[in-house]
């Protein structure tokens, strides 16, 4: 008896991964809905296409629409699921103005997350959050001198034209204010920077990236006032301002001129379409998976940005919305639909941002009350060491914050920042993260060691000696 097809919602990096692994391990159907024109774009990619550093828009596309039907996928953009009905298995469909409804026998629903706004008003001219190449594409036409503007930057992709002409006809601005400073609004400030205006960033805590720590914050402050970015940290911005187009930040009670205004101060999951169908929610109200990436709705998946997953340090339940994560999730769903069931895997929140010429990272717990609160005995240090041999040239002190369990010594979190390849070495402390490793077994790692590349002793080695050496006092 044949069967109903798979029904992926989304055509990002979590449903086409995963419609990409279905097709390759079957020859059953698969049906992804789109409701926008973009798919599998790199979002992390934007801030670098406006601080032109990629060249074209459409060079942050990993697969064309061509492409994905070369795969066997049936991909419709420009249809939005409208509606999920679990009990009957099919999803209402909207598309060139009419509806129809589209049976399944496994559902994923990989519709990602979008930027919140907080209290501002992102209608006003100049105000804008970075979320699609839609977005990326408004934010250079505004910044680009009206005669100069170059719509061969577009490349040749689904861009909103409308959009782009209207800021293109705009005046760029002198002045801009980035609103928030988590990844994006650190990636921005360096790209508007690039652009030649003048920046302000606003953190409403005490410092920038909260989930990297103290220690990287300062650092990366302390570099961006150096490329002349004013920071405003432990600052709350009240509202905005103007009539039409934006022309101040208050802040308390204050007006402070302003030609843009970049808002970045978070995500929201995109969880709307499964209203009233009783789904499980979990953290930050992302829909709550099992292992296996399946929702509490019946033959229902959910990966990528609208889903939680495991925390590889607490074993609990938690939000974390980056890319690799996405992709990964949805490859594992795409398999475990065809009949191999694979785990999407935990995640340890394992990140890297680039401020200037600073690199940083950050995995793990590094939150000692949140540690503590997740039943641990955190201890934590900050250390600073050379990147490389100290006689040999090109080296930068790394900072290295190592968070682990006091009782049993094993290691939670860590961050690192530095100029000299700093951000990679993240990536040990996640594997030692993912396979359990106490500060004796880190620090009996045994790291690659030349002149060029590193000391005989790592950043990291080092601060594991040296927090292993609190513990043994």
């Amino acid at each position: 008896m044949a069967r109903d097809p798979f029904v992926v919602i989304g055509g990002d990096a979590a449903g086409l991964s995963a419609a990409s692994k279905f097709r390759r391990e079957t020859d059953r159907d698969v049906i992804v809905f789109e409701k926008g024109q973009w798919i599998s774009y790199a979002h992390c990619g934007t801030p670098y296409f406006v601080e032109g550093s990629v060249e074209r828009l459409t060079d942050l596309l990993s697969l064309s629409p061509a492409d994905v039907e070369e795969r066997g996928i049936d991909l419709r953009r420009g249809h939005e699921v409208v509606s999920v009905a679990p009990d009957e298995r099919t999803v209402t469909v909207r598309a060139d103005g009419d509806r129809f409804v589209q049976p399944y026998d496994e559902l994923l629903v990989a519709t990602g997350a979008s930027a919140a706004t907080g209290p501002f008003d992102p209608s006003l001219d100049g105000v804008f959050t970075l979320h699609g190449l839609d977005s990326a594409a408004a934010i250079d036409a505004y910044l680009s001198p009206t005669a100069d503007y170059d719509r061969d930057r577009l490349g040749d992709g689904p861009v909103d034209a409308e959009r782009v002409a209207h800021n293109a006809a705009l005046d760029p601005p002198a002045r801009a204010a980035v609103v928030g400073g988590g990844y994006v609004g650190v990636e921005m400030a360096e790209a508007l920077t690039a652009r030649g205006v003048e920046v302000d960033l606003y953190q409403r805590s005490a410092h920038v990236l909260p989930p990297f720590g103290d220690a990287v914050g300062d650092r990366v402050e302390s570099h961006l006032a150096e490329r002349g970015v004013t920071v405003h940290t432990g600052t709350e911005v009240e509202g905005l301002v103007g009539d039409d187009r934006i022309e101040a930040l208050r802040v308390d009670g204050d007006d402070r001129p302003v030609g843009m205004a970049l808002i970045g101060v978070g995500i929201q999951p995109n969880t709307a379409l499964l209203d009233g169908t009783g789904v499980d929610r979990g953290p930050s109200g992302a829909i709550r998976t099992d292992d296996y990436g399946r929702t509490t709705l019946p033959a229902v998946y959910a990966a990528g940005d609208v889903a939680t997953a495991r925390h590889a340090v607490t074993g609990e339940e938690t939000w974390v919305p980056l890319g690799l994560t996405a992709n990964r999730a949805g490859r594992a769903v795409g398999s475990t639909v065809a009949g191999d069931p694979t785990p999407v895997g935990d995640v340890a929140g394992t990140a890297v941002v680039k401020a200037f010429d600073l690199e940083c990272g950050r995995v793990g717990l590094l939150d000692l009350d949140v540690a503590a609160d997740a039943g641990f005995d955190p201890v934590s240090e900050t250390i600073t060491a050379g990147s490389r041999s100290g006689y040999y040239p090109g080296g930068d002190e790394t900072t290295v914050t190592l968070v682990a369990d006091g009782t049993t010594g094993r290691v939670l979190g860590g961050a690192i920042a530095g100029r000299d390849r700093a951000a990679i070495r993240i990536d040990i402390l996640a594997t030692a993260i993912e396979s359990d490793l106490t500060l004796p077994d880190l620090e009996r790692l045994d790291l690659a060691y030349a002149p060029p590349f590193s000391p005989v002793w790592d950043p990291v080695l080092v601060a594991a000696k040296v927090l292993g050496g609190r513990l043994d006092d």
